[in-house]
């Protein structure tokens, strides 16, 4: 194996984490809990729940007829396969290689959820007082996380342009 391919294999294998790390907790959540039902862990802060959420970040187009199905796993396809090609390219600095290999394994991790129920299996419930966060899971958290470390990359790494180039001389 070449040193260009195993030097991607960190990458692979952190999204592949995402991934399992997902639907571990997924499947313990959906084996234990009844929909709606709320555990509390630390009171007046975070509970565990078992909520669906068929559209995407704070339920956006959940109630839009079933289309949006279809449009968050072609969305899922697409951004992977770009983040996927930027990894192998080396478009990214290590931070956003990290980044995009977890919003890959998080992107990933809800597919599944889509493809096998039909929506996304959300359980984190944070809260303070009446002030509720929507409740998410495993996968958003990759994404999130991965989001920022990709904007981070792009303040970080500057990929070399003729036009940079030119700016240097």
């Amino acid at each position: 194996m070449s040193a260009r391919k195993s030097s991607k294999t960190k990458y692979w294998l952190l999204a592949a984490a995402a991934i399992v790390l997902d639907q571990i907790t997924k499947t313990a959540v959906l084996q234990h809990f009844q929909f709606a039902e709320r555990l509390n862990i630390i009171p007046g802060f975070f509970d565990l729940t078992l909520v669906f959420n068929t559209g995407a970040a704070f339920s956006f187009l959940a109630s839009a007829g079933g289309w949006q199905k279809y449009f968050f796993l072609a969305l899922a396809a697409v951004i992977s396969f770009y983040l996927a090609r930027a990894i192998v390219k080396d478009d990214f600095g290590p931070w956003g290689k990290w980044g995009a290999a977890m919003v890959i394994g998080g992107a990933f991790g809800n597919v599944i959820d889509r493809l096998m129920h039909g929506h996304v299996v959300d359980f984190l419930l944070f809260y303070w007082q009446n002030w509720f966060y929507p409740a998410f899971n495993v996968a958003d958290s990759f994404i999130c996380v991965g989001a920022v470390l990709l904007v981070i990359d792009g303040f970080k790494h500057k990929k070399e342009t003729p036009e940079n180039a030119k700016q240097a001389v």
